[in-house]
């Protein structure tokens, strides 16, 4: 049972401590007794996003499958804007790039 253990830690605490953990338990009490009945449905719908600030869409089957272009002029402009080398030319590495460190030649 848990309440044996949580007793002895609570001993073990400082008492200014001990004051924080039953201002702790309060918050609980009263975080609790706002808190609306849940069904079931909604608690597990709940644990899949269980994180504060996060919720759960309503995503479609295939959500994670590759999208496809299926207009030929959309797949050519989509090709244009983000296809291989659109960044061609705005990328430039330097011609020593692995050469070594001037100033890590004292480790080499």
């Amino acid at each position: 049972m848990i309440h044996p253990t949580i007793l002895e830690k609570l001993e073990k605490l400082p008492e200014s401590l001990q004051t924080e953990v039953l201002h702790y338990i309060e918050f609980l009490l009263e975080k609790q007794a706002t808190r609306p009945l849940q069904s079931e449905t909604s608690k597990k719908r709940r644990l899949a996003g269980s994180m504060k600030g996060t919720f759960v869409l309503p995503l479609p089957d295939n959500f994670d499958e590759p999208l496809e272009l299926t207009n030929a002029a959309a797949c050519t402009e989509y090709e244009k804007k983000y296809g291989y080398g659109s960044l061609a030319g705005k990328i430039v590495i330097s011609d020593d790039f692995d050469e070594p460190l001037k100033d890590l030649k004292d480790y080499m």
